[in-house]
């Protein structure tokens, strides 16, 4: 019996090629895909701290300019011609978290604060971010800045700022 060796194989030469071929695309492959991941993180972190910000900006939004203005808004406004004249302090009137009832009760809120009608704080729900709510008269006192400052997990802090008017 007589054997025929056919030349149907792969040479030495021809493998190590391909396994330097598949090598390169598999670096170059992982070298875009685990970035992606790094930013997917970052991006589910500023998602969360845009939730955490609006929350509380919400129930600030939800509350009367200050302390001496009408509880049913309308006239007659504090600093207003008819109106009693604008609390000079700012922050909680003595009132617990629950009862805030005016946008400067919120100064000095922070992650550790309790959640509204909740013994949870704030830090129990958004572990490892930072919060800090800052109140301040803006234009005289005809005008408040709440000013809203997340740390996310990674360091990076983001700034929410609204304007409420004394109206």
């Amino acid at each position: 019996m007589v054997y025929k060796c056919r030349g149907g194989g792969f040479t030495l030469i021809e493998l190590v090629i391909g396994m330097l071929v598949l090598s390169i695309a598999i670096v170059m492959l992982t070298s875009m895909l685990l970035p992606q991941a790094d930013r997917a993180v970052d991006t589910l972190s500023r998602v969360r701290s845009a939730e955490l910000a609006h929350s509380v900006m919400n129930e600030i939004w939800g509350k009367r300019f200050d302390e001496n203005t009408n509880s049913n808004g309308g006239i007659p406004a504090c600093n207003s011609p008819l109106g009693a004249s604008c609390s000079s302090t700012l922050g909680p009137n003595g009132e617990n978290r629950n009862d805030f009832n005016d946008v400067d009760d919120y100064h000095g809120l922070n992650i550790n604060s309790t959640m509204l009608d909740s013994s949870q704080t704030y830090a129990d729900v958004y572990i490892g971010y930072q919060m800090s709510v800052n109140v301040e008269y803006i234009n005289g006192q005809a005008q408040k800045l709440i000013t809203i400052d997340v740390t996310t997990p990674s360091s990076e802090v983001i700034t929410y700022q609204a304007v409420r008017s004394n109206y």
